[in-house]
């Protein structure tokens, strides 16, 4: 692998400060460095590539930021499939498992194929609407279809296989895989899945009826969202990167990816990451009454 990538968090000068150390260390190895226009001007020697463009020059994408940047990175690959590897100078970071300290080992280790990678499922996500063709993308984390600038419930009906599920009264509704399961999931009660696991998490935001619960369903489902009743503020996100505005009738289609992402991974098991990044059993060192 000799052809790496570079996508910094905007306007992060540690993600700069690092790529200005990794850039001539790359070229040092027989590498080339892509990096975009807007970042062309940190080291000589890198190739300079519209970011459109740069998922298809690389073997390799390397995301100095957080589990944010590394989701937009994500979303420059559409159907290629090139490994990311993560180096977080975010706050969570379950996507980006490296400290800013270890950027050059692990890519050392990465180049002569000894970083484990990992494959994360990806959604297939279709917007359909009457006398308009369909609208498709891919999402790492999430679906999902909410209320847009008004504070009011939105009506969905949901189907799994053209079944019926239920008609949601809610802010909005989450179809999260495995890997988006600790995201906006989870923070609106959903359940966390493994990521080996070949399922789909559903998940109701804000549910006016409260057993309306989280739904865990095989990956091989098909989901359809439909917008119902007189609503005209939801709107579709996905992976927080790319939003639509949805009509009232429209429908949207979920279903498992045929590809999916590889993701370099440290040697901490995923338990050991949620013990980590979720504080799960740590006790309050001191308590004031």
């Amino acid at each position: 692998m000799k052809r790496v990538g570079l996508v910094l968090k905007r306007g992060k000068v540690e993600a700069e400060a690092i790529a200005r150390e990794i850039i001539p260390w790359l070229l040092a190895q027989g590498c080339e460095a892509f990096i975009t226009e807007e970042h062309a001007n940190l080291a000589p020697g890198a190739r300079e590539v519209p970011e459109t463009e740069l998922a298809a020059q690389a073997d390799m994408l390397v995301v100095l930021g957080g589990d944010g940047t590394l989701l937009h990175a994500a979303s420059l690959l559409n159907s290629r499939v090139v490994p990311l590897l993560g180096i977080n100078l975010g706050r969570l970071g379950f996507l980006t498992p490296f400290d800013p300290h270890e950027a050059k080992e692990a890519l050392s280790r990465a180049l002569r194929g000894e970083l484990p990678v990992e494959e994360r499922m990806r959604l297939r996500v279709i917007l359909m609407r009457e006398g308009a063709e369909p609208i498709e993308r891919l999402a790492l984390n999430d679906a999902v279809v909410a209320q847009g600038a008004m504070a009011r419930l939105i009506e969905l009906l949901a189907l799994l296989d053209g079944h019926r599920i239920t008609l949601y009264k809610a802010d909005g509704l989450i179809v999260a895989t495995p890997t988006g399961s600790t995201a906006y999931s989870l923070a609106a009660g959903g359940p966390i899945l493994t990521p080996g696991q070949a399922a789909m998490a559903i998940t109701p935001i804000c549910p006016h009826t409260l057993t309306n619960r989280p739904l865990v369903v095989p990956a091989t489902a098909g989901i359809t969202v439909q917008l119902e009743g007189e609503t005209r503020s939801a709107i579709l996100t996905v992976d927080g990167q790319w939003a639509h505005a949805l009509a009232p009738g429209d429908r949207v289609r979920i279903e498992q990816a045929s590809l999916p992402l590889p993701l370099y991974r440290s040697g901490k098991n995923y338990f050991e990451i949620l013990r980590d990044k979720l504080k799960w059993g740590e006790r309050e060192a001191s308590r004031t009454c």
